[in-house]
């Protein structure tokens, strides 16, 4: 079981989340996000206190592609994240690897969704909130995951340390994206939060 924690936005945070056994770190180039990452100086600095065997993972809204260009070329980021309706040659112009996110609603037909990105190294979804690409803090019906995706499926939206255990064991997915729910506040991380939802994350993975 991978386990990304998302919105990361300052040193002490990134280090507890590499102390906890993060397997990414994730951070967010999206303004209008009370996680976002204004300088990136500073998201150098996220990204190298990751240390080399931590995926730094560099998350998207509809960005143009000088956005992400000038983001790979002061940032060392490993993976692209995009949350809004890029094209499938959108994400595969930059020559590192991505993930497409889905959010999840009645009328989404998921397995022709992923069917469009044969580019991607996996997908992530996420709770559907009208407006809001991201971060909802909400969930979504966990049996619409697929049984047999094409490639790899992290479940985010919602999760939290009481709940990722049960998520784990119904969806079985390939890794767990967490960013409120493990926050003190907005942008803010709580250790002790960070601690367990991997410990809870990767114990029910184990048990299996």
């Amino acid at each position: 079981m991978r386990v990304k924690i998302c919105g990361i936005t300052n040193i002490e945070d990134a280090r507890s989340a590499v102390a906890a056994g993060a397997d990414a770190i994730g951070l967010v180039f999206y303004a209008p996000s009370p996680r976002n990452i204004k300088n990136l100086a500073v998201a150098r600095e996220l990204a190298l206190e990751a240390g080399p065997f931590v995926t730094v993972v560099a998350l998207f809204v509809n960005p143009e592609s000088g956005w992400v260009n000038r983001v790979l070329q002061e940032v060392p980021v490993h993976l692209l994240q995009f949350h809004g309706d890029e094209s499938p040659a959108f994400c595969a112009q930059f020559s590192r690897p991505y993930v497409k996110v889905f959010r999840v609603k009645e009328d989404l037909d998921l397995n022709r969704a992923m069917a469009d990105y044969p580019g991607a190294s996996g997908f992530l979804l996420d709770a559907y909130k009208k407006g809001v690409p991201g971060g909802t803090g909400e969930s979504f019906d966990w049996t619409k995951v697929p049984l047999n995706p094409p490639k790899p499926v992290v479940l985010a939206g919602g999760l939290s340390p009481e709940n990722v255990a049960v998520a784990v064991k119904m969806t079985t997915p390939y890794g767990v994206d967490v960013s409120g729910g493990v926050e003190a506040s907005p942008g803010k991380k709580d250790k002790h939060k960070i601690h367990a939802f991997i410990n809870n994350a990767k114990l029910e993975s184990l048990s299996e």
